[in-house]
């Protein structure tokens, strides 16, 4: 019979994070299960679940089993959706111990893609193995291989649809770096101006440098079990009570609604049914976002604003330090660092904990984290909460 009391966050490990050199995704996937199980008073041996993100190149696969040591596993697989993947491997591991498949389900996520002396831009670079044919290479043709450009398609859309401008882009930018100010995990902690941002190099027009996220090495992992047996455990318990995913299927034809709608429109309204509240209900968002177009689109397919009205929306630093509705209170993937969904999802645990020092936000009793994967491809929602 499922366990109706629901399922926890008991632990929480991450990794050194940032230009770290000399250690493989698989190194940084084991340190950050092993600061996880410690951080839950847990032994390795206590874990029977281990849920693994394998990555972009796939550098991590279940043979982490082998690495830690692991015995006599009860759940065992590699899950990719991109960066939605963190929220989907909670929801999964959520269901498995409140079901009794597991009993303490470990989710990792880790990457090194940053090289010594080569540039971050050059982390994600490389030929795919197979051939692109048929419409899809008119894209490569073009000089379209990568996210950036891909992005900036979204939401130059998006800005000619509604009015969208890069001054609004630059004030989430700018609120995310105060938060980061006082995480003292984030790589870029100095303040900026809007100033700063408008005078940032183009990256792909209309996303500056100050538009998109860093890269990261690091790893980071968090171990779900059901609330009864956290609440007994060395932290204070993040429920999970609801998740969803969404995933649009967009297609490069006529009609398409890429860049003016994403998968946190499907997601969103699951989860927070599935936990019995509202938009209204939320005290924080700790959002995915690998470029400031990332958080506001969300904003708006998640219903804190309507459809068009996120630029107006993040002004006057509403989501920043003070401002009325906390967003990505760690820095992000903008200021604080880059492990893909993961880097929501830890915040978010964090801030539910109460332990977030000068950053930490009073008010944390219904946490929204989401995830995005792909070129808003695939979508991932949570919501947590310390009661």
């Amino acid at each position: 019979m499922a366990d109706s009391r629901g399922a926890a966050i008991a632990g929480l490990g991450i990794t050194e994070v940032g230009k770290v050199f000399g250690r493989s995704a698989t190194d940084f996937a084991a340190d950050a299960v092993r600061r996880a199980a410690t951080d839950a008073g847990l032994h390795l041996s206590d874990i029977d679940g281990l849920l693994i993100n394998s990555g972009l190149k796939r550098d991590v696969s279940i043979t982490l089993q082998n690495v830690l040591g692991l015995r006599d596993l009860r759940l065992l697989t590699e899950m990719n959706a991109y960066g939605a993947s963190a929220g989907s491997m909670v929801s999964y591991a959520a269901a498995a111990v409140t079901s009794g498949m597991a009993e303490a389900v470990a989710c990792v996520f880790a990457d090194a893609p940053l090289k010594p002396k080569v540039s971050a831009g050059a982390a994600y670079t490389g030929r795919s193995a197979k051939p692109i044919v048929g419409l899809p290479s008119y894209l490569v043709a073009s000089g379209i291989t990568n996210a950036n450009a891909k992005y900036a398609f979204a939401t130059r859309r998006h800005m000619e649809t509604y009015g969208t401008t890069t001054e609004q882009l630059g004030e989430i930018a700018v609120a995310q770096r105060a938060w980061a100010v006082h995480n003292p995990l984030a790589q870029m902690r100095t303040p900026i101006t809007l100033e700063d941002h408008q005078s940032s190099r183009w990256i792909a027009e209309p996303l500056r440098l100050l538009d998109c996220c860093l890269v990261s090495n690091g790893g980071a992992a968090v171990i779900v079990t059901t609330a009864e047996r956290a609440k007994d455990l060395a932290q204070p318990p993040v429920h999970v009570l609801g998740w969803g995913q969404g995933h649009p299927g967009q297609v490069a034809e006529r009609g398409s609604d890429f860049g003016l709608r994403t998968g946190a429109a499907i997601s969103g309204p699951t989860a927070l049914r599935m936990a019995g509240v509202t938009v209204d209900d939320v005290d924080l968002l700790e959002l995915y976002d690998c470029y400031t177009f990332t958080v506001l689109v969300t904003l708006e397919d998640y219903g804190f604003c309507a459809k068009g009205e996120g630029g107006k929306f993040v002004a006057n630093g509403r989501t920043g330090p003070g401002g009325e509705l906390p967003v990505n209170t760690g820095g992000g993937q903008l200021s604080s660092y880059y492990l893909w969904g993961m880097t929501p999802l830890t915040e978010a645990v964090i801030q539910a904990r109460g332990q977030g020092g000068g950053r930490q936000v009073d008010n944390h009793d219904v946490i929204l984290v989401s995830g995005n994967g792909g070129i808003l491809d695939h979508h991932s929602t949570l919501i947590l909460s310390p009661h």
